[in-house]
């Protein structure tokens, strides 16, 4: 198994909206602001190359839209999509599998592309299965109010209408090596994958957990649907990856990639924090 992590792009967001209830005092110390209260993230994406398989996880935003929406994104820096794939050695008819953690824009948008013609859409992984939880995929396609500027026809429809999607029913393998948790407190089927590497357990955190500042159970984004049922669930895996000496890969951090566990009289928190690259070299 070959794993290589790239960062799609920074973009900004409201520092409230990603830390819900926490109040601006206690964030603040740990994940700094501008002064426009917004926050830099990045968009994290992994390849994974097994025996006959290249993954790739999560496709950032794309570039489908207008100038207009992509004004309150604040994209900056990273090495874009394809870039990354490139430096990483893969074209995009090389990937066989898109595992897309869920449908918001900014994890699945570089999915679909325009065609040369600028008026329709095709994929951007001509070979590729997409996978997609079937709940999360009825979910939004159903759509709804609350998601509605994330959940992007453009972005999803052509991807059922290829012939390449694949849903997901339910948790557990999904090829050798590489299973998932399926979550709904973010949004309904959102999946986080476990990727067994050598003696290792990895588990890309996604919206679930999308940085370091977010392992305490409570500090969560005002962007899950049910913070009841996030909480539940970080408890869940937090837990296992504590026991199982998991590490985990944050997909927004804009500081830290990576971090092992340890008990405290706090709860489970970051322990160890290294660069993925570091993890990979030892």
């Amino acid at each position: 198994m070959k794993l290589q992590l790239f960062n799609i792009s920074n973009f900004k967001v409201d520092g409230g909206a990603m830390f819900g209830v926490v109040p601006k005092i206690l964030w603040s110390r740990v994940y700094k602001s501008d002064g426009n209260n917004l926050i830099n993230l990045t968009l994290r994406s992994m390849v994974i190359e097994t025996p006959g398989r290249v993954i790739l996880l999560d496709t950032g935003w794309g570039d489908k839209q207008d100038e207009k929406f992509f004004r309150h994104a604040n994209l900056h820096g990273g090495e874009g999509l394809i870039g990354g794939l490139d430096n990483c050695g893969y074209k995009p008819e090389d990937i066989t599998d898109v595992f897309l953690t869920h449908l918001h824009a900014d994890h699945c948008g570089g999915g679909v592309k325009r065609d040369k013609s600028g008026e329709k859409y095709e994929l951007t992984f001509p070979e590729a299965t997409y996978h997609i939880s079937r709940t999360q995929w009825e979910w939004a396609i159903k759509n709804n109010l609350r998601e509605e500027d994330s959940f992007l026809e453009e972005n999803i429809h052509p991807i059922g209408k290829s012939g390449h999607l694949h849903l997901v029913e339910k948790e557990g393998e999904l090829f050798p090596g590489f299973s998932v948790m399926i979550c709904f407190g973010h949004t309904p089927g959102m999946m986080i994958p476990f990727i067994k590497y050598k003696e290792k357990t990895l588990v890309y955190t996604g919206d679930l957990i999308p940085t370091i500042a977010h392992i305490p159970l409570i500090w969560n984004m005002s962007y899950d649907i049910e913070s009841l049922k996030t909480i539940e669930e970080k408890e869940r895996l937090l837990t296992a990856a504590l026991i199982g000496g998991y590490i985990l890969i944050f997909q927004h951090d804009e500081h830290i990639e990576c971090c092992t566990l340890e008990m405290t009289p706090k709860g489970i928190r970051a322990r160890d924090k290294f660069d993925f690259k570091d993890f990979l070299s030892k």
